[in-house]
């Protein structure tokens, strides 16, 4: 895994969570389904399958959401990290340079502090 591109990681694991999501969803569907099976009167029997109905399809709607945002940011993460690519390193400083400033912040002396009378 540790040569795997992190885009195909993201899209990876957003397709684990959507399976998740719609399997716990159908298991929901079952309960409301049996629960309509076992009620009495018509009313209930249709509102509980109206529920059953609208979890699969709220599910589905919130999977579809889930995926797409996964999509979104592995795009983005493949855009940058190409970006970054084609980018040149950036330029570091000259050894030369960085000793003048150190021994430029050693030549200053610190503040004198006031004598309390």
């Amino acid at each position: 895994m540790a040569e795997a591109d992190l885009d195909a990681v993201i899209r990876q694991t957003a397709r684990a969570q959507t399976k998740a999501v719609m399997a716990a969803a159908k298991k929901r569907q079952a309960v409301w389904v049996a629960r309509a099976a076992k009620a009495k009167d018509k009313d209930t029997k249709a509102r509980l399958r109206h529920l059953a109905k609208s979890t699969i399809l709220n599910a589905t709607a919130t999977a579809k959401r889930l995926q797409n945002s996964a999509e979104n940011a592995a795009d983005a993460y493949a855009r940058a990290m190409k970006k970054a690519m084609d980018e040149p390193p950036p330029a570091t400083e000259s050894k030369k340079k960085s000793e003048q400033k150190s021994e430029q912040k050693s030549e200053k002396k610190p503040a004198k502090k006031k004598a309390d009378a």
